[in-house]
């Protein structure tokens, strides 16, 4: 181990960096979201319902990117919570239930959105355009081929 090139250098590894810069902005938009008393996914389920178009659990865990059965506890703690609706008939794959935000789901992504655009757009500053394009073409390219649904995110 006495070439450098050897030398583990956890803080110059790209997964501990990404993990950490991952962090660093999950608890800014947590610490945004602890005045309704949500997580995480749960604004991201918000969002998918209320501005992306999201309609069905499936399309949920597919664009969360987590698995079914993690979607389905989460859209039931929400719905037990009075943020989202299930309606039809489920079928054995859940494709005849279709999700909707509730009236108080509407008003809690209304407004939670302009102070977790304020956390995003902090990071975002850091970057001049050209270096969060050249970043999010980089992500795109590592996630590629990675597409596994994860229990949590």
């Amino acid at each position: 181990m006495d070439d450098p090139s050897d030398t583990y250098l956890l803080h110059q590894r790209l997964g501990w960096r990404v993990s950490r810069l991952a962090r660093i902005m999950q608890s800014r938009l947590e610490e945004v979201l602890a005045r309704d008393n949500l997580t995480r996914l749960m604004w991201v389920v918000l969002c998918g319902l209320g501005e992306d178009g999201i309609e069905t659990p499936s399309e949920m865990a597919e664009y969360i990117g987590i698995t079914r059965a993690s979607t389905s506890r989460l859209l039931t703690a929400m719905q037990a919570r009075g943020l989202v609706r299930r309606t039809g008939a489920a079928s054995p794959d859940g494709r005849q239930v279709t999700l909707a935000l509730t009236e108080d789901g509407q008003q809690i992504l209304i407004r939670n959105r302009p102070a977790a655009d304020a956390v995003a757009a902090h990071f975002n500053a850091k970057l001049s355009p050209e270096q969060a394009r050249i970043l999010m073409q980089a992500l795109a390219i590592l996630a590629q081929g990675e597409g596994k649904n994860l229990t949590r995110l």
